[in-house]
Formats: structure tokens, C-alpha cells, sequence
């Protein structure tokens, strides 16, 4: 137990547990361990009653944030309002408890979920071809850029040595292409803060193997002139693979496959409403072209004369993940979509509306670096003299969940909003208006924020060097 309990609340003689007499023949415990292996001293165990351990660790959990306490307009990351009709879906005994290994017969039900999620996936991409076997968004990039790997592979085309990413590129981009033993090049943006297709023309070439794109990208700009991306690579033979971590901002407005992609992945934990963060849950389903589909990784479910059966495609890249991917996870999204129905493009609208709505706000007190519409997120850029951490921890003391910092690199001092479609006006209004107060604030006062919070400000330098994991 936590030494402040021992030390503050911990009164000797009290207890807050009774065990019960031992049911089992006891021996001594110098009969048992050599004297070495035992304790010489009194562990140091708090002394309290119950109500005082249910009231410190309820006290501890208080200071968690999350979605459900407050606002948090985490840029790149939605988090959105997790409906808990998802999760009694996701609770409903006979899924809750099916194994894995169950014979087939048994598990009709949710090869169903799983075969129609394919489906809706399938729809909203504009692909023919899915896999929900990716447990995470970096994992399906993985899982999609092996598949394009083994695809050249097959046709006998060793020559493919390069994939290409902008400078708005996610990390994870840069590193999914080096994990997959490709060399990765980056390539500029334009002035509206989009790849640039002229430079990205003179790079591609025959030892191209894809260009990984988000659209929108994460400045929150719609990458509008993605139909000549891809008709660039094309022309090479190149594939273009599309990362959806910000798929939010075109459910039901824009298939990427109708844009000229050729693969993509999704962030199911994110799009379609699975609370995230802290590693897990998650789920990174991949959406292909026919070329592609072969090569998608095993299993995949489609139909029989015996009904729903687990396949394996003719030239699977293998499995990526154990059993079928992150069931829950699949069986939220699909209650999700299946919640919303055709309205699912309103996700998009109020998302984008949203983000806009915030832009239109702050613009004259901060800066916006590509002050155009925006989608689902917008970067804004402190006043001058004003340091982008500073305002995130400022944000605290009001009781708000920091946007993201610093990201993406391409812009000077970045703060990353997405207020996500889930945010009513009203709470809109209160951030904004925290945003203007901290902008009106000496940068001497928010360089010691946050005064409210239960710690001050941490080395995170040194934190992430030398990390405790226990106490």
C-alpha cells in the first residue's frame, strides 16, 4: 500500500480485512524457507480500516482523465464520446465469453459481426477487399505496407527499394516502411500545407514502392490534389496507401478508394468508438484493392453452404496478430455503424463543423499557420512570446485536457485541436474561452501552471530516461 497511507492515515492496530482460518495443514516457516530467503524485518504494511482504503484509492482514481471527465481535444487522436450501447453490445454473455478455438458451428454469431463489419468497411472505403486482423493503427499500416511488399515480391519485382512519406507524416509512417525493409524519403509540402506534387513527380520512379498519405493530413488540410498523387505513382507502378488515423472527417463524404487509393487502414478504436489510450484497446482493419486482396493477412471471414467460415486468401502475408484480431473492439465498431446507419456521414459534418468553429474562434489571438478550411482538427499557434506548453498546462488549472503539443513538426510551436463531433457547442465556448484567458496571460504566471492540478509540472526528460514502473 502507498507509503503516504501508511504515513498519514495508518493507525497501528487497525484492520481493514479478516482472513479466514486455514483450511490446509500449516507448517513453520523456518521448516519451509532457508533462513536467507527470509524477511529479518516487519514489512511496512499501512494499518487502516476499510472505509479509509475505498476512500484513498476512489480519491486516486479522481485524478485520471478521460473522455468521461471532461473535455479532451487530444489533436490526431479522437477522442470522442464512447456510447456505452457499445459496450453492453460487447458484454453480451455469448460473445463476452466465446474462445477463440470454438468450433465454428458454435460461433455463428460473431463470424456474423465480423462478416458484415467487412462489409461496412468495405462500403465506406470503397474497397472491395478488408482484414480486421490488425490489433492497432500502426499495425495495420505494418500489416498494409508487408502486403505491398509481398505483392511485388510475387510479381517478381525486386527492384521496389523506396516508400515515400510527407513531412506531415505521422512517426509511425517512417518507421512501418523501415520495419518492413524499405528505405524511406520524404517528400515537401506546398504552400497550403499538402504534399507537393511537382517534387513528389521528379522522386518517383521505378524503385518506388508506395507513398504513405493521411487525408486529411494532420494539419487537418484535405490533400486536394490526392487523385494526381496517385495517378503519379500509378504511372510507376507505385501504389498509394493511405493512412486512416483521420478518418473521422470522411465517413460517408469520402471513400479513399473512389480518391485513387489503393489500401488503407482504419483506427476502429478511434472512427468508431472504442475508449482508447494507455496502449489498448485497439484495432487497425485494412481495406484493399482487388490487386491487393490476395495478400491480406489470415483469416478472413466469408460465406459457405455451412454459413460463416474462416478462410485463408490465396497469398496471405500470414498472420499479423493471434486468432482473429480484437473481437471487442470489431463488435464496438459494428454496433457503432449499425447505430448510426446512413447518418453516418453526420459523424463527419458535426466533426468538421466542429473543428471549423474553433479555427473562426482563436483566429486574430492565435495563429493559424494554414488558415483555410479545415477538417475534423486545426493547428493554431500560440501568440508571439507565448510558449505552446505553456498554454497546454494553463489549460489544466481550467480543467481541460491539453491538445496535442509540438506535432506535427512541420509547424513552429503547434498546438493540435480536434474537438470531435461529440462536443456540443456550449463546451466549445468554454475552451475557447480558456484558450483567449490563457492568451491574455504574462508568459511569467503560465510558466507555472498548472497551480491546480495534483502535481506540478514533471521532468519529463528525465521521467521518460529513467523510468520507475513500480513503486
Amino acid at each position: 500500500m502507498p507509503f503516504n497511507l501508511i504515513r498519514d492515515k495508518g493507525r497501528e492496530g487497525r484492520r481493514g480485512y479478516t482472513l479466514p482460518k486455514p483450511d490446509v495443514e500449516t507448517r513453520k516457516l523456518e521448516d519451509v524457507l532457508p533462513e536467507k530467503a527470509r524477511r529479518q524485518e516487519k514489512l511496512r504494511l499501512a494499518e487502516v480500516d476499510e472505509p479509509t482504503v475505498i476512500r484513498h484509492y476512489t480519491n486516486l482514481s479522481r485524478q485520471n482523465w478521460g473522455i468521461d471527465t471532461n473535455f479532451y481535444p487530444l489533436g490526431s487522436c479522437t477522442m470522442k464520446h464512447n456510447p456505452r450501447a457499445n459496450e453492453a453490445a460487447a458484454a453480451v454473455p455469448g460473445f463476452a465469453g466465446l474462445h477463440p478455438l470454438q468450433p465454428e458451428a458454435q460461433a455463428q454469431g460473431a463470424l456474423q459481426v465480423m462478416h458484415e463489419l467487412q462489409g461496412f468497411l468495405s462500403e465506406i472505403s470503397g474497397f472491395p477487399a478488408v482484414s480486421l486482423q490488425p490489433m492497432a493503427g500502426a499495425q495495420g499500416e505494418l500489416t498494409s505496407i508487408l502486403m505491398v511488399k509481398k505483392y511485388f515480391e510475387d510479381a517478381g519485382d525486386e527492384g521496389r527499394t523506396t516508400v515515400i512519406v510527407p513531412e506531415t507524416a505521422h512517426g509511425t509512417n517512417p518507421a512501418t516502411a523501415t520495419m518492413a525493409d524499405f528505405k524511406s524519403v520524404e517528400v515537401g509540402l506546398d504552400e497550403h500545407g499538402c504534399v507537393a506534387v511537382e517534387e513528389l513527380r521528379d522522386m518517383v520512379d521505378e524503385t518506388t514502392a508506395a507513398l504513405m498519405i493521411t487525408n486529411p493530413n494532420t494539419l487537418g488540410v484535405y490533400e486536394r490534389n490526392i487523385a494526381e498523387i496517385a495517378e503519379v505513382l500509378h504511372e510507376v507502378g507505385a501504389f498509394l496507401y493511405m493512412d486512416g488515423a483521420n478518418m473521422n472527417a470522411n465517413l460517408g463524404r469520402m471513400r479513399p478508394a473512389d480518391a485513387g487509393a489503393d489500401i488503407m487502414h482504419y483506427n476502429l478504436h478511434k472512427t468508431f468508438s472504442t475508449p482508447h489510450g494507455g496502449g489498448g484497446p485497439g484495432s487497425g482493419a485494412i481495406a484493399c484493392s482487388e490487386a491487393l486482396a490476395p495478400f491480406r493477412p489470415d483469416p478472413v471471414v466469408e460465406t459457405s453452404e455451412e454459413g460463416y467460415t474462416l478462410v485463408r486468401p490465396e497469398k496471405s502475408i500470414g498472420r499479423v496478430s493471434t486468432f482473429h484480431g480484437n473481437f471487442g473492439v470489431l463488435l464496438k465498431a459494428w454496433n457503432y455503424i449499425k447505430m448510426h446507419g446512413p447518418e453516418l456521414r453526420d459523424v463527419a459534418d458535426m466533426a468538421v463543423l466542429n473543428a471549423n468553429y474553433v479555427r473562426a474562434r482563436l483566429r486574430g489571438t492565435y495563429r493559424i499557420p494554414y488558415d483555410e478550411l479545415c477538417k475534423h482538427e486545426v493547428v493554431v499557434q500560440p501568440p508571439e512570446g507565448k510558449k505552446a506548453l505553456d498554454i497546454a498546462k494553463g489549460l489544466i488549472d481550467h480543467g481541460y485536457h491539453p491538445p496535442t503539443v509540438y506535432f506535427p513538426l512541420v509547424v513552429k510551436e503547434a498546438m493540435l485541436v480536434e474537438p470531435t463531433e461529440s462536443e456540443s457547442k456550449e463546451t466549445l465556448d468554454d475552451f475557447i474561452g480558456a484558450m483567449l484567458e490563457l492568451a491574455e496571460t504574462s508568459p511569467e504566471e503560465l510558466e507555472e501552471a498548472p497551480t491546480h492540478a495534483p502535481t506540478r509540472r514533471l521532468d519529463e526528460a528525465r521521467a521518460a530516461r529513467k523510468l520507475k514502473a513500480r513503486w
